[in-house]
């Protein structure tokens, strides 16, 4: 009885958090494969979810139809949610992201900037609820290596940021 009621209690739990969140399909990829009978043709969805208040993840969806593409692709990014800092509506401090061959720099920007990034970089930043922030994309310009580039300087600020505070006894 106590199992079900977890279950139950997870799942209601999972589609409220679901609602909260907004998605944003950064890139959709014709895929295909030749096999005996013919081609057989499937779809990859890059899919950015986030609650505009600095909980933010991406995703991957990959189907036979775009819709379902997507759907699978804002599961995946519900699921791999990570928290960044946000201060005064832009990130505390300049970072360098790379993930692969993509390198990402992000700057904080004074109020009233906007965001200033490519349409991968943005999509994180928006959702993540930045609202002025630089960034300049190098090297690669591969839509899922540049979130995850992005991804990547973003959670190294909250990591410095926790050597920072526990280095200065600060909270």
């Amino acid at each position: 009885m106590e199992q079900i009621k977890g279950e139950i209690r997870k799942k209601i739990k999972e589609e409220i958090e679901q609602t909260t969140f907004k998605e944003k399909v950064v890139y959709i990829n014709r895929v295909g494969k030749v096999a005996k009978g013919g081609r057989k043709i499937a779809f990859n969805a890059v899919v950015v979810v986030g609650n505009g208040n600095g909980k933010v993840g991406y995703g991957l969806g990959k189907a036979p139809e775009v819709a379902e593409a997507i759907r699978k692709g804002v599961k995946i990014a519900t699921k791999n949610m990570v928290e960044i800092p946000i201060k005064d509506n832009t990130i505390p401090a300049s970072i360098t992201g790379k993930y692969v061959s993509s390198t990402i720099i992000l700057k904080p920007a004074l109020k009233g900037t906007g965001i200033i990034a490519g349409a991968p970089a943005r999509a994180i930043l928006e959702l993540a609820g930045v609202k002025d922030v630089l960034t300049k994309s190098l090297k690669s310009n591969n839509p899922l290596n540049v979130i995850k580039a992005t991804l990547n300087g973003l959670q190294k600020i909250s990591k410095n940021m926790e050597r920072y505070q526990m280095r200065t006894g600060q909270k």
